[in-house]
């Protein structure tokens, strides 16, 4: 993808998702950037940057998945690193952004963590972000720097086109969540169904009622991430429940948080397929999880980014 004698465009990784990394790096025809990254005793990160970066074009990747703060620190620490060695422009690429469901303040003396962690990225040095799948799009709004803001759909809905299901419906988990649905819908040229919730306590939901025809259909829900699965999993017994054949889970984000596999593994939900914006150790790894991957769409941003061309024209393809 890039002349073998442009050396402006650099691409570096921190520990969080190095093998996306690569996948990207392989995608644009561009080497690794070297950098060293460890501990000292005390647990506190060490980053070298072992080549020149003066006047590149850095592109670091590194998802704020878990352990969050050990990855959002190490980022941080990073991109200090490119600001003084004198680098022309750091991208952040952040495949899955931490903590974006603390978006809002929903009672008093409440932090709005969204906002710190953009911040934090602007003092540091960051010049432009790329993510994908944001819990809430208006943290776009958060940065007073460009933020290119990636959609898992369009991987979502080729693969779903591609396993040629029979009279399937699209459904939103809940009320929130009717755009991206509606989205996926309009690819797939399918019908919308609705569930609706409500969450007496965080992390709990309970299914009041379905809005749409599910009965006789095969249902693909889709969401932002799945995190331990609770919700998802009611959501599948309550379309089971209201006559649907089969059940289909989508998720851009794997957080996958105990135990969310056990509960997917018993779950009425036929397959979850996720994408490798957070990699699946071997204790969340599952027969059951099918794992795409976001390495071209992303490299095709990085791309499209560095020689100044329209990113929102990936989606109208």
């Amino acid at each position: 993808m890039l002349a073998d004698d442009n050396k402006r465009l650099r691409i570096f990784t921190g520990t969080a998702n190095p093998l996306l990394a690569q996948e990207i790096a392989c995608y644009l025809g561009a080497a690794m950037g070297e950098a060293r990254i460890g501990r000292f005793n005390n647990g506190e990160i060490q980053v070298m940057i072992e080549e020149s970066v003066r006047g590149k074009e850095v592109f670091v990747l590194q998802s704020t998945s878990q352990p969050v703060n050990e990855n959002l620190m190490e980022l941080l620490i990073m991109v200090d690193a490119f600001k003084r060695a004198s680098a022309k422009h750091i991208t952040a690429v952040i495949p899955y952004y931490a903590y974006a469901r603390q978006d809002r303040k929903t009672r008093g003396r409440e932090p709005i963590s969204a906002k710190l962690v953009a911040n934090l990225l602007s003092v540091a040095g960051v010049t432009r972000v790329v993510t994908m799948d944001l819990h809430a799009g208006q943290i776009q709004g958060f940065f007073d720097i460009p933020v290119d803001h990636l959609l898992g759909v369009p991987i979502l809905a080729d693969y779903v086109r591609a396993k040629n299901l029979a009279d399937f419906v699209v459904v939103s988990p809940d009320l929130g969540g009717v755009t991206r649905a509606r989205s996926l819908a309009d690819r797939l040229d399918s019908d919308i169904a609705i569930i609706e919730k409500r969450r007496p306590a965080p992390g709990v939901a309970e299914v009041m009622n379905i809005i749409g025809d599910v009965k006789g259909k095969t249902a693909v829900m889709i969401d932002d991430l799945v995190d331990t699965a609770g919700s998802l999993v009611e959501a599948a017994s309550a379309l089971v429940k209201f006559g649907a054949l089969d059940v289909y889970a989508c998720c851009t984000h794997a957080v996958l948080t105990y135990p969310a596999v056990p509960r997917i593994e018993n779950s009425p939900i036929k397959e979850l397929v996720v994408t490798n914006t957070i990699p699946l150790t071997p204790d969340k790894q599952s027969e059951k999880i099918k794992v795409l991957s976001v390495a071209p769409i992303m490299g095709e941003a990085i791309l499209r980014i560095y020689n100044e061309m329209s990113v929102s024209q990936l989606f109208n393809l």
